[in-house]
């Protein structure tokens, strides 16, 4: 169904006199919510501030433009096929409960003056639970969406899949997460956002299939539940089990975003991702010459471990604006020693991601002093592959000792999670620049440096190995490590003279966390002059380069290849 065919047949949906203007008790005060303002707080208890249960037209009130929303296939009825006994009453008073068909309201409409195709659930039928219709809803949705190029939004409340549709409401969650693939193939952004209760078949299936995955706070959210699971494991669980903040904290989810914020920061993400920005080639700012310092390389080595130093977060905050943080792997945790997020550059939508130490001592142990686990470069590689899908420029922000060295580490896998990095990077279709900030440690900072162009702060370093562990290994003497960063060759002078390195950026004296404007400045246009160079290749072009460049280096320095035309006669002559 094309766009002019739904405005034309459609009529925009009068979300006012489709909801219960009843007065509202707030289920945790009990105090009377007039409606007005029940609506105005976005279903927030004006008096003890809990979220209160929304139905799935008041969400579109709350959430969508004024009369833009089109409701799609409000028709569609559930039917007793199974003949499940008690099935039809159980319909027909969720239909008297509700107000509506079935458990989702699904539609287009306009956030922003921005078009999308947005779906949300109904608790109040059936607590939300999905059956052949809900699941052939949103399939006819996610199919319109694709169709039409519009972003898709669902808002998931579910107890699960429906019982009394037995086998035909399990069969929705691989019918949905088809027509999510689809859409997804196609290049379209999808969001979901996880209200309360989201589980069961729903939770696993397109509620955790999307771009990007909010939650309200204090959502329930989960596959089998509570009870089941202490029946089974015979334990008591802990009161943040399966909550918002605990999907959070084990990487599932990538932010929690209060109710009255939800309609801007979906906004906001739209904007992002569908707003079409025509970049040209700019001249060069007048940027501030900044002289360069003679320091030796244990020099460098003790100046870019100081807590003044500025982290990664620091470089977002100056160099970047709009900042929108991703959260996970989507596997096990969110590990604070990598920051991933949404952002831009000069109005230039880019991803970044940024190994992040931190400055004083419990901010430090907290990002686990920039060392990365494997869930750290795992959420790296989720945001590269998202970047790639929305053809958005990747800038990595690199400051590492190395990738952390502990048990749990390599039980999940710290040198697979490095190698995908590393695999992922040599044929990613979107520009990619590094710029290290501060230490590059072996392969801890090599996941983050396959890049396009690799620059370097003047006084960054970038090793195989610490020049204390060098030093220990080699001569059986920490104490010995100023020497071993000698030898090393590991200043960014020493590598570009290699060809390791593209580019080094100055940074004068007293260069830290409080005094980095100016260096801001000039990394800010050397990020962006480069990407306008960088976006002007075709995908193709750019992966061919960036692998050319790879494949090349170090060759003229260590290797010795053969005639490329010689025989065997030739290698037995010379007794090969």
């Amino acid at each position: 169904m094309g766009s002019s065919h739904l405005h034309m047949h459609s009529p925009a949906k009068d979300l006012e006199k489709a909801v219960n203007w009843a007065k509202r008790v707030c289920g945790s005060c009990g105090k009377d919510i007039e409606f007005h303002t029940f609506l105005n707080h976005s279903g927030v208890c004006p008096h003890c501030g809990e979220l209160q249960r929304l139905s799935a037209y008041e969400r579109m009130l709350i959430i969508v433009d004024t009369n833009s929303f089109h409701e799609l296939h409000a028709e569609m009825t559930s039917r007793n096929v199974l003949g499940f006994p008690g099935y039809d009453e159980k319909l027909q008073s969720s239909v008297q409960q509700s107000g509506i068909t079935e458990a989702i309201v699904t539609g287009v409409c306009e956030i922003g003056q921005q078009a999308a195709a947005i779906a949300a659930m109904e608790p109040n039928f059936m607590m939300g639970s999905m059956g052949t219709i809900v699941g052939e809803k949103i399939v006819l949705l996610a199919e319109h969406a694709r169709q039409n190029r519009l972003p898709l939004i669902i808002f998931c409340a579910s107890g699960g899949a429906r019982m009394q549709e037995g086998m035909f409401s399990l069969m929705q969650m691989a019918r949905c997460s088809v027509a999510i693939k689809r859409h997804s193939d196609a290049g379209l952004l999808y969001i979901s956002v996880l209200t309360h209760p989201t589980t069961g078949g729903t939770s696993a299936s397109f509620a955790m299939q999307s771009d990007i995955t909010l939650a309200e706070p204090g959502a329930l959210i989960g596959f089998a539940g509570r009870r089941v699971i202490e029946q089974t494991i015979k334990q008591e669980l802990p009161e943040d089990f399966q909550k918002a903040k605990f999907l959070l904290k084990h990487g599932f989810i990538d932010a929690i975003v209060p109710r009255q914020e939800m309609r801007g920061q979906l906004d906001w993400l739209l904007s992002f991702h569908t707003r079409k920005t025509a970049f040209s080639k700019a001249l060069p700012l007048r940027l501030p010459e900044i002289a360069r310092q003679p320091l030796t390389a244990w020099e460098r080595v003790k100046l870019v471990r100081s807590a003044k130093r500025p982290s990664g977060l620091d470089y977002i905050g100056k160099v970047f604006e709009d900042f929108f943080e991703l959260h996970g792997d989507r596997c096990f945790s969110d590990d604070p020693s990598i920051i991933a997020g949404l952002t831009r550059i000069k109005d230039m939508p880019v991803t970044v991601i940024a190994q992040q130490k931190g400055h004083q001592l419990q901010e430090r142990m907290e990002h686990n002093f920039g060392m990365p686990n494997p869930e750290g470069y795992r959420k790296a590689l989720k945001s590269i592959r998202q970047a790639e899908k929305f053809n958005r420029p990747i800038i990595f922000l690199v400051d590492t000792p190395g990738a952390y060295p502990g048990i749990g580490a390599e039980e999940r896998g710290q040198a697979r999670a490095i190698a995908d990095n590393l695999y992922e990077l040599a044929s990613v279709k979107v520009p990619v620049i590094t710029l290290v900030v501060g230490e590059g440690g072996s392969g801890g900072a090599l996941a983050l440096s396959v890049g396009d162009r690799v620059i370097m702060l003047e006084n960054s370093i970038y090793s195989v190995i610490t020049p204390e562990g060098c030093a220990s290994i080699i001569w059986r003497d920490a104490n010995l490590a100023p020497q071993a960063a000698e030898s090393l060759k590991l200043t960014a002078d020493d590598l570009l003279r290699f060809g390791l390195i593209d580019r080094i950026i100055p940074e004068g004296e007293d260069f830290s966390s409080e005094n980095m404007d100016q260096v801001c400045q000039i990394i800010q246009e050397e990020l962006y002059q480069n990407l306008l160079e960088l976006q002007r290749l075709s995908r193709h072009a750019l992966v061919r380069k960036r692998q050319n460049k790879y494949l090349a280096m170090t060759r003229s320095t260590y290797c010795h290849p053969q005639p490329r035309h010689q025989t065997i006669e030739n290698r037995k002559n010379q007794g090969g």
